[in-house]
């Protein structure tokens, strides 16, 4: 029997709202982010969920319980699934950010995977703590369900490594909205399948609904308002 591993994004927050560069601060859900995880909680309240594991910021903590309830389990915190650190941006918005550095902020989108701001990390730092960590929790659920809630960068580079994407693009290539759920199952560790991506069905009135066309936190490739 194969491993299902539920991965998810944590529930909006007013930073989120914001736009503002918000890696490593530790903001709460919103109250409509708390009502997005509802929504999913629910979606995801007959499968049966062995495990329930969380980066360990408040956001993620929050949205693993929120998960959790319905299975009465506890959340377990995963150090190595926490956000991308954007050092000395964190708390700024982008703007701010490529008014006030702009060279740095240059640098960052040609190459977010090996370039990191000052004190923050590089896509590749996060590969190499995320990467093990998720498949230390496979080892320990072998033919189990167990859901992992972590954050956009984190899960956008996971993804791009599990499928043998070019993690270099994984800003341009892949999309994560907030409180998405993706699907992915392992038979072991070199043959994950992707069978759900980037899905916010349970956000919508009706399930038929696609998600909406990102306008927030897009690299500079796909954000045509700017030069």
């Amino acid at each position: 029997m194969s491993t299902r591993v539920f991965l998810l994004r944590h529930g909006a927050t007013q930073l989120s709202a914001e736009d503002r560069f918000a890696g490593e601060t530790d903001v709460a859900l919103s109250d409509a982010g708390r009502q997005q995880l509802s929504r999913l909680s629910i979606r995801l309240s007959t499968e049966p969920i062995r495990a329930v594991y969380a980066s360990p910021l408040s956001r993620t903590m929050e949205s693993g319980r929120i998960i959790s309830k319905p299975h009465a389990l506890d959340v377990i915190p995963v150090d190595g699934l926490r956000e991308i650190s954007h050092g000395r941006w964190e708390g700024k918005t982008r703007a701010e950010v490529e008014e006030e550095l702009p060279e740095e902020y240059s640098r960052w989108e040609s190459d977010p995977y090996s370039f990191a701001p000052e004190k923050g990390e590089s896509g590749l730092a996060v590969m190499a703590r995320a990467l093990p960590a998720l498949l230390r929790i496979i080892e320990a659920h072998r033919g189990e369900h167990v859901a992992v809630a972590s954050h956009k960068a984190t899960i956008r580079l996971l993804l791009s490594s599990l499928m043998g994407f070019d993690a270099r693009t994984y800003r341009d290539r892949l999309d994560q909205s907030v409180a998405a759920l993706n699907i992915v199952d392992f038979n072991d560790h070199d043959h994950p399948r992707l069978t759900l991506f980037n899905d916010t069905s349970h956000l919508a009135e009706t399930p038929s609904c696609v998600p909406s066309v990102p306008k927030q936190r897009l690299s500079r490739y796909w954000d045509r308002t700017r030069k």
